[in-house]
């Protein structure tokens, strides 16, 4: 006799995959329509039929480990074609949302933010009061006098306590997580060539959205993510070179309007509004082209519009405002900020780790890399 695979099915992932926005999966006959309908989905192992059925059965451990569930960037053709309305393409964005939450270490943090419909109040609140306690213990809260330099209301050394431990610790959690991920998408599966090679070809596709390129329903998303991609490249650069600018050259702040360092901010501020406008006018959509909203997605999609609102009325505020009302706005944006940063390899910014790993690893799977 052949030998026996063992099949271990989870009744708690099934309901919780309906419960989160994968109610439709029910629906699913297997007719393979959304499977070659699909742009991106390799011919050696399409995507998403298998893992409708094998979330249907609920073989999480299988979903766990299958590169196809971040191949898949919910372009939502699958979705348009499907006979039956089972939105695949929603289903998949759902178990990638568990995934998420199963691979987060510390696992507490994982399901902290994966039921987001429940815990946003702490998720914004926590950051929101943490600035209150710290500020207060510093200054009492007290905003400075015009002209309103925010460096005299929040000490450069406490952003950098602040953002540099949570940076630390969350690069060890991420870390972790893409390990155990990686780990688990070799199970079974024979590697070849280089990982840094194959990474650098990765983040070229990535940095110009390759397969965004290739999707027909939602083909709208790709300039959306693009600007919002390039907008936090250039807020992060903008960032360094603040510290450039402040410890090296020895620049007095704030900075001029057209100093070469405030223009790369500036720039990156008009994609971050841009994009996220975009983003948030496709997520309007009444037709649902970019998928049904979770709250999951709600929560990470209100934090980045939070950041990008509250980060371009601080800079302006410093102009127009009065200086209380431009300093509490300032906390705003600093509390946004932080919950970005403490849930990013939990929330939909996980993404880009994942995905990252399992486009590395369908390169050295494949004949690409050969």
């Amino acid at each position: 006799m052949g030998d026996k695979t063992e099949l271990i099915t989870s009744s708690e992932f099934q309901q919780e995959l309906r419960k989160r926005g994968g109610l439709s999966v029910s629906r699913c006959f297997q007719c393979a329509t959304c499977s070659s309908v699909c742009q991106l989905a390799p011919a050696e192992a399409p995507f998403p039929r298998r893992q409708m059925l094998w979330a249907q059965w609920g073989l999480t451990e299988r979903l766990m480990t299958d590169p196809g569930v971040w191949l898949c960037h919910q372009c939502n053709d699958c979705n348009t074609r499907c006979p039956r309305d089972a939105k695949p393409g929603d289903v998949m964005q759902t178990i990638r949302s568990l995934a998420i939450e199963r691979l987060a270490v510390p696992g507490f943090m994982g399901r902290l933010v994966g039921r987001a419909a429940t815990t946003w109040p702490l998720l914004i609140g926590i950051p929101f009061l943490f600035w209150i306690v710290a500020l207060y213990a510093v200054n009492g809260l007290e905003p400075p006098a015009s002209p309103l330099v925010y460096d005299h209301f929040v000490p450069h050394w406490l952003i950098y306590i602040v953002y540099f431990t949570t940076t630390g610790l969350v690069s060890l959690a991420t870390l972790a997580s893409g390990l155990r991920f990686w780990n688990m998408l070799g199970k079974g599966a024979q590697r070849s060539g280089s990982f840094i090679s194959s990474l650098i070809g990765v983040l070229i596709e990535i940095a110009v959205h390759k397969r965004f390129a290739k999707c027909e329903t939602n083909a709208s998303r790709r300039l959306g993510h693009f600007m919002l991609l390039w907008g936090f490249v250039g807020a992060a650069l903008a960032s360094g070179l603040i510290i450039v600018a402040l410890y090296i050259m020895h620049e007095e702040m704030p900075l001029a309007f057209l100093h070469p360092f405030k223009i790369v901010g500036n720039i990156a501020a008009v994609l971050l509004v841009a994009g996220g406008v975009a983003v948030l006018l496709n997520r309007l959509q009444p037709d649902q082209r970019a998928g049904a909203p979770t709250a999951y997605d709600n929560f990470f999609l209100s934090v980045v519009l939070l950041v990008i609102a509250s980060g371009v009325l601080t800079e302006l505020g410093r102009y127009f405002l009065d200086p209380l009302i431009a300093c509490w706005i300032y906390i705003i944006h600093l509390s946004a900020v932080l919950s970005l940063f403490a849930t990013f390899p939990y929330s939909k910014f996980a993404h880009m780790l994942y995905r990252t790993l399992a486009m590395v690893h369908e390169r050295m799977t494949t004949s690409q890399n050969k």
